[in-house]
């Protein structure tokens, strides 16, 4: 009977050159290589210096940024020395992409490991990274966790790269000297990301993704420039929770500024949950023995069942391109190491299906310099990564909207609403050609202006918050349901006359504005999307004497509680810097609630009985002394 060796022992009998490890590898094999910023370095370059020695080798990986090109060797070599097979459920627009299309595997992240632990694809040697060991013998994956350790666990044979520069990172990350059976150390950086590609929309971007993220969300977030830039939009929220497939910088940076401190996640408390890093030394210093964070494979952390149990869990993904009915391509960039793009639709859907969770795309709208639009009828020639029936927010630089619950021509009049005013015209016109938009919509509902976030407001009343913003195309239905739902007086005070039908025609003034000449607001309560309206200002301009007419409404329940007041000023203050003159409306002698109201503005008032009517009016040059 054999007596069992002390690990130690063990893990000085496997030592090996790199050159003795690679030998066992033969002919017909299928390598695994490990991924994102955890891939063995060593290994990799001296496997693609021996390729030539190889013969019909199979590598398996996550599609990565590659540091040795295997891919490019794979398809020079005339005696099929390499195959490639990349696990990638984007879309392969790009030339680079394109022209190896025949190396993609798609599939969502969450299932790869299973593809390992069923031998449904069978692994026959795994390189991968690891810490040193212990002293207990265990061996951390460090910066990369994902589907490495499920490959580690299926292989026939793993030879380890032992590296001194590798965090040992806690949780499901471990790897025992008993289990890997050949150990090539050698010391070397790990691999890190340059600057992200900065954007002028950026800044905008996050703005709007910083108002839909509530105090205790458990976020996720992809990587580049406006993840970067969300997550600094990020710093005045409180007790914010993180599970996600990439720990970044940026979200270290939230952690000890102590915004991050995972208190409200509803599971795994008090963790930062991930699978694999990407960033700078400072992060992997960040993430050493640190009991704040647990790296878990990706058939855990991108499983949807997990990733709804989270409250308020936040999915937030970069989209590359998405059309009128919601469908979202995604293509991978230097920047996002590809993987990230293989795990969104596992986010998407867990964050959907938490309680209070959301699911956002972001997007520039235009890319190639402003000269086209991310936003297009119809999405042919990219693969969709999103279906649009999964798609909840998207925001781009110009607003953010809720595809949620929304019909294909609600869908189509919010994605022209956000897209850049300069296609809103032609999107609109492939709309209508298409059948997405009916016969009844006109042009001028293809509106050119930018929604002003700047005039958005959250007040507290009651305990019941309500978001005071600027109207959007998508808010014609919840207008015409505020109107059919006001007290038969207050349809009077509003319209002078008895009411009963508030039709598209009627209403579209309200709902399709450029935000100058024409201004809405809405005081809106309950969820982003699907909240009901109950109070509104109009604001249009009488382009003969530069003066804008103001007109309201408010729901019973809302009344007297200041609504109006703080709708009037908004218009009031938008109206002076897009240099209108002043104000007028018109109320009937018994609207004492109109009246009033207008005599808070700051300016004099005149009052002129007109056919039984008053005519409010006052101008901006001409303050009350």
């Amino acid at each position: 009977m054999a007596t069992a060796k002390y690990w130690p022992d063990n893990y000085i009998e496997k030592k090996k050159s790199v050159s003795e490890a690679l030998s066992l590898i033969r002919p017909g094999q299928r390598i695994f290589i490990s991924s994102s910023c955890g891939e063995p370095q060593y290994l990799v370059r001296e496997l693609s210096r021996a390729a030539s020695n190889f013969t019909d080798i199979e590598i398996v990986r996550l599609l990565s940024l590659e540091t040795i090109p295997l891919t490019m060797i794979a398809t020079q070599t005339k005696s099929q020395n390499l195959n490639i097979r990349s696990f990638y459920s984007g879309s392969a627009a790009s030339k680079e992409l394109a022209k190896n299309i025949r190396f993609i595997t798609p599939i969502n992240l969450s299932a790869i490991p299973g593809l390992f632990k069923t031998g449904r694809l069978p692994i026959h040697v795994a390189l991968i990274q690891v810490t040193p060991p212990d002293d207990f013998g265990w061996m951390s994956l460090g910066v990369s966790v994902d589907v490495s350790q499920a490959a580690a666990a299926a292989a026939d044979i793993v030879i380890a790269q032992v590296n001194e520069k590798m965090p040992r990172v806690l949780g499901r990350s471990f790897i025992h000297v008993d289990d890997v059976d050949v150990i090539v150390e050698h010391n070397e950086d790990i691999l890190s990301i340059k600057d992200y590609p900065e954007l002028a929309s950026d800044e905008k971007i996050a703005r709007h993704i910083a108002r839909l993220v509530d105090d205790g969300s458990t976020i996720q977030i992809s990587l580049g420039a406006t993840p970067n830039a969300t997550l600094l939009a990020l710093a005045n929220k409180n007790d914010l929770g993180v599970h996600t497939y990439f720990l970044t910088d940026g979200i270290m940076n939230l952690f000890s500024r102590g915004v991050i401190t995972n208190r409200k996640k509803g599971f795994n408390d008090g963790k930062i949950v991930a699978s694999s890093a990407v960033g700078t030394r400072a992060l992997y210093d960040f993430m050493d023995n640190n009991p704040a964070i647990e790296f878990h494979p990706s058939d855990y952390v991108n499983s949807p069942s997990i990733i709804s149990r989270h409250n308020k869990m936040v999915s937030m993904n970069i989209a590359m391109a998405m059309d009128l009915t919601g469908q979202a391509a995604v293509d991978a960039l230097p920047y996002n190491l590809f993987s990230g793009v293989t795990g969104m639709l596992d986010f998407v859907r867990g964050a959907s299906e938490s309680t209070g969770g959301k699911s956002i795309l972001m997007l520039a709208a235009t890319g190639l310099h402003g000269k086209k639009s991310r936003i297009v009828p119809m999405i042919s020639d990219m693969a969709v990564v999103i279906p649009r029936s999964d798609v909840q927010y998207v925001v781009t630089e110009y607003g953010s909207v809720n595809l949620a619950g929304k019909s294909i021509q609600e869908r189509a009049m919010a994605m022209i609403s956000i897209a850049h005013p300069d296609f809103r015209d032609e999107l609109f016109d492939q709309a209508k050609k298409r059948g997405l938009l009916g016969p009844e919509r006109t042009l001028t509902e293809s509106i050119h202006g930018i929604y002003p976030i700047a005039l958005e407001e959250v007040l507290t009343i009651d305990y019941e918050s309500v978001t005071i913003r600027p109207a959007k195309p998508v808010d014609e239905r919840r207008i015409q349901e505020h109107f059919y739902n006001l007290d038969k007086d207050d349809i009077i005070a509003r319209f002078f006359h008895k009411k009963t039908s508030f039709v598209h025609d009627e209403v579209e003034g309200i709902s399709q504005i450029d935000y100058i000449n024409d201004l809405t607001i809405l005081a809106v309560v309950g969820e982003i999307g699907f909240g009901k309206v109950v109070a509104i200002g109009e604001c249009l301009l009488n382009q003969s004497d530069n003066m804008a007419e103001v007109a309201f409404s408010v729901s019973k329940p809302y009344q007297g509680k200041g609504l109006g007041r703080v709708i009037l000023k908004k218009l009031t203050d938008s109206a002076r810097e897009n240099g209108i003159s002043g104000l007028f409306a018109y109320t009937s002698p018994q609207n004492r609630g109109m009246i009033n109201l207008f005599k808070t503005l700051p300016y004099k008032v005149k009052i002129l009985l007109e056919d039984d009517m008053l005519h409010l009016s006052c101008k901006f040059e001409d303050p009350v002394s």
